[in-house]
Formats: C-alpha cells, sequence, structure tokens
C-alpha cells in the first residue's frame, strides 16, 4: 500500500464550531469534540441499534404468532416446508428457524444485489438529505408491522401477514442499502484527514458493540415494552422500539452542517456510473488493496461463523448451540483493538498494521486449533482474532475514505458493501460442507495460511 500523504485542507463548520478542540485532542477525544461528526456518530449508533432490533423483532412476532408450542398444531409450517422441498420442523426450534429463514433471505438480497447502485445514487443526491430519508422512510416502514398480525388470506400455508413481514424486510433492506455509502461516504466530509483513522476506529468499535448489545437485549427490551404498555391499557408495546430509533436516527443526521461540493447533472447512465466507480479500483492500487484486504478479511470472519460452531462442540461446557459466546468474543475483541487503534494508531504506517492483523489472525487460527477443546484458551484466542481483524479492518477503510475522489465514493462505497455482503454470504456456505469432508484443523490451516500469506504480501519490512 502506497504511504499516505496529508493533504491541508480548509476547517469544516464542525470543526470551526468546536474551536481548536481538534489541535488539543487526539484519538478518540479529538474525533469527539467535532460536533457535526458526533450528531453523524448519534445517528449511527440509533441506526445501527434499531437494525439489530429489528431481526429480534421478526423472530419474536414469528414465535408469537405463527409458530404454536407443538409441531403437531403446526399443519401450515409442514405444507410450507414441502413446497420450499425441506424436512418438516421436528419442534418449535426448527419451526421458528425455517420461518425466520425467509426473513434472512430477504434481509440479504438487497444487501447483495443493490449496494452499487444505491452508492451511485448516494453519490447523485445530498448525502445528509439521503440519510434521513431513508431513516425516516425506515421509521415509517415498521409502523406497519401491526397490520401483519390481522386475519386474512393464506399462501402456501401461511397468512398473509407473514409474507408481508418478508416484503417489509425486503424493503427495509433496500432502504439500508442506500444509508450505508452515505454515510460512509459523508465521514471525511466531516473529520479531518489525520483523524479519519480515529473516527473508522470509533466507528468499528460501535458497530460490534450495537450488535452485542442489539442481539443480546433485543428480546428483553421488547418484552419489556409489551408488559410496560400492557398495564396503562395500551397493547403492541413491542412495536414501540423500532419506530423510535429509526426516528432519533434522523433526527440526529437532521441536525448536520455536511458542505458538499455543488454538483451538476454529468447525464451519464447508471451502467456508466458503476463503471467509472470500478475505474477508481483500476486507477487506485490503493483503493484496490485495501478493498481486497476487507473483502479476505470478512470472508475470513464468515468462515469463522461456522467453524466456531465445531470449536464450541470441541469445548465440554459449551457444546454446539453455544458457539455465539465464541463470536461473541470476537466481536468484543474487535471493538478492543478498535479503540486501541484510535488511540495509537497515527504512530504505525498502514502496511505495518495490516500485516500485523493478518499475522494476529494467522497464528489465532493455526492455535485456535492445537488447543480446540480448551474454554479458558479458545475464549482468549477468539479476543486476540477480534484484535487482529480491528487492525486490519480499520486502516483499510480509512485508506478507501482518504484515497477515492470526494465525488465517487458513493459509487466505492457502495461497491464495498456489494462486494464484502458477498464475501460473507459465499464461506456460510461453503465452509461447513469442506469441514465436515476434511475436518476442522485443515480448514483451519488453510485459512491461517491464507491470512499468512496476505501478511507477506504487504512486505511490512519495507517503508511505505
Amino acid at each position: 500500500m502506497t504511504s499516505r500523504r496529508r493533504h491541508p485542507r480548509a476547517l469544516s463548520s464542525s470543526e470551526r464550531g468546536t474551536g481548536h478542540a481538534t489541535e488539543r485532542h487526539t484519538g478518540l477525544m479529538g474525533v469527539l469534540a467535532l460536533r457535526d461528526f458526533r450528531r453523524l456518530w448519534i445517528g449511527q449508533i440509533f441506526s445501527q441499534l434499531a437494525d439489530k432490533f429489528y431481526i429480534v423483532l421478526m423472530v419474536f412476532l414469528i414465535a408469537q404468532t405463527w409458530v404454536s408450542a407443538t409441531p403437531e398444531a403446526n399443519p401450515a409450517l409442514a405444507e410450507a416446508a414441502s413446497a420450499i422441498r425441506m424436512e418438516v420442523p421436528e419442534n418449535r426450534a426448527q419451526m421458528i428457524t425455517l420461518l425466520a429463514t425467509g426473513i434472512y433471505v430477504a434481509n440479504t438480497i438487497p444487501a447483495m444485489v443493490l449496494g452499487t447502485v444505491a452508492g451511485v445514487w448516494a453519490d447523485r443526491w445530498p448525502k445528509r438529505a439521503v440519510m434521513v430519508a431513508s431513516n425516516g422512510l425506515r421509521a415509517a416502514l415498521v409502523l406497519l408491522a401491526p397490520l401483519c398480525l390481522l386475519d386474512g388470506p393464506t399462501w402456501l400455508g401461511l397468512s398473509w401477514g407473514y409474507w408481508g413481514l418478508v416484503l417489509m424486510t425486503f424493503l427495509e433492506s433496500v432502504l439500508t442499502q442506500f444509508f450505508a455509502p452515505a454515510e460512509q461516504a459523508s465521514i471525511p466530509l466531516l473529520v479531518p484527514t489525520h483523524q479519519l483513522l480515529a473516527a473508522n476506529s470509533l466507528y468499528q468499535a460501535t458497530s460490534m458493540a450495537a450488535t452485542i448489545v442489539g442481539f443480546a437485549l433485543g428480546d428483553p427490551v421488547l418484552r419489556l415494552l409489551q408488559r410496560a404498555l400492557a398495564t396503562v391499557g395500551i397493547g403492541g408495546g413491542e412495536f414501540v422500539l423500532l419506530p423510535f430509533c429509526y426516528g432519533m436516527a434522523a433526527v440526529a443526521l437532521s441536525t448536520i452542517e455536511l458542505k458538499e461540493p455543488p454538483r451538476r447533472s454529468s447525464g451519464a447512465s447508471l451502467w456508466r456510473e458503476i463503471g467509472d466507480g470500478l475505474q477508481v479500483l483500476r486507477e487506485r492500487p490503493s483503493v484496490r488493496g485495501a478493498m481486497v484486504q476487507l473483502v479476505l478479511l470478512y470472508s475470513l470472519l464468515a468462515a469463522l461463523y461456522v467453524l466456531a460452531i465445531s470449536l464450541a462442540s470441541a469445548i465440554q461446557a459449551l457444546g454446539p448451540t453455544q458457539f455465539g459466546t465464541l463470536l461473541a468474543m470476537s466481536g468484543l475483541g474487535l471493538a478492543i483493538g478498535a479503540l486501541a487503534v484510535a488511540q495509537l494508531g497515527q504512530g504505525f504506517n498502514r502496511r505495518t498494521l495490516a500485516s500485523a492483523g493478518l499475522g494476529t489472525i494467522a497464528w489465532s487460527l493455526v492455535l485456535l486449533g492445537q488447543l480446540r477443546g480448551s474454554l479458558p484458551f479458545t475464549l482468549l484466542l477468539c479476543g486476540v482474532l477480534g484484535v487482529g481483524a480491528a487492525l486490519l479492518a480499520i486502516p483499510a477503510q480509512t485508506t478507501i475514505q482518504e484515497d477515492t475522489p470526494e465525488h465517487q465514493r458513493g459509487k466505492v462505497f457502495g461497491l464495498q458493501n456489494n462486494l464484502i455482503n458477498i464475501a460473507l454470504s459465499l464461506p456460510l456456505v461453503l465452509a461447513g460442507t469442506v469441514v465436515s469432508r476434511y475436518g476442522l484443523l485443515p480448514v483451519l490451516w488453510a485459512l491461517a495460511g491464507i491470512a499468512l500469506v496476505a501478511a507477506l504480501a504487504e512486505k511490512p519490512w519495507q517503508r511505505c
């Protein structure tokens, strides 16, 4: 990767609003002192929590509305399973999983298909308007969820309300694809170049925290709201949380002063603009290299999601159903690594950080295979692997923000989201099959070898 040159630029409105706070503080304190970035960060917190709460709410509604306590009481599910050539669920957990799969698929398809297209529009439209509108529309969309509980016609043995939730999930995911590139492209407009590493570190830590908190507390919070409003005679308390979170995100983002250069319509077609985004990757090796690093990282993490089941099954105190504990430790390690990069990352060049991250991942995978069965060591190594992921992901994301032309950032970030979602999906399909055929240890070694080769390819012994 090439060296990072520092280009002088005028202070943004957010920097002027904080006086000389950015000169007095570095790391997390420095970026949090930027008023408009702080508002963008608050909007991110509410938006990402809402995304996680959304999935929890869908599973919550499925369990309460369409799945009875015993398989015999759910003939509709047998009909639905037969229609899609799946085995009939044998217990309640399998029934919930079957219906939740439809929600997951509806949520994933737009992420894999529409990211690049949405990125083009994020460049054509004002970014603040895109972020506010996407959150506002999602808040309005989830208000329709209670209607899906009404009686109505059936299809494939399931009421129209379930299919209504699937459609609503699809539309919610479409709106998310517009929000993501606009949000990522806004960070370099609000943060000075020398603070981008800290800003991305904070965003990465917040993302992992939202994932852990959202999935861990989503169900208890929904039940608490349901009971709390029921005590005062108001039903449907579980439907309050999502509009509130998306609405708060829209309010926070609407207060940002985002100065964007004026744009004139180029008259280029959608496909021509997508080609322009690909041209950035061809012409800028630093952006292309950082993109490859992110795709590799997310492929490794996706494989770990599958391997975690085998790792957990080798631990007597966990078992295969508790694999989420290992993933949570990886998320915690990533958050800790992100905070460390925010405070100390400016003292290291990007090539060194990337190589250190890939090397840490490689050795963690090797040791996970050698020490499998030990709960303390497995938890520790999952945390260390998360730290390595942070050392790789945050500098790579910062490089893309710095080296992509401002008017092309939406396209590039949309393409990035497409590639990352594909990188997350394919290993989920392949890893389980490969492990069942060759065993866990050879797969861990193969993944470690890939990470080690990528670390050496960075040539950390050379000066940037």
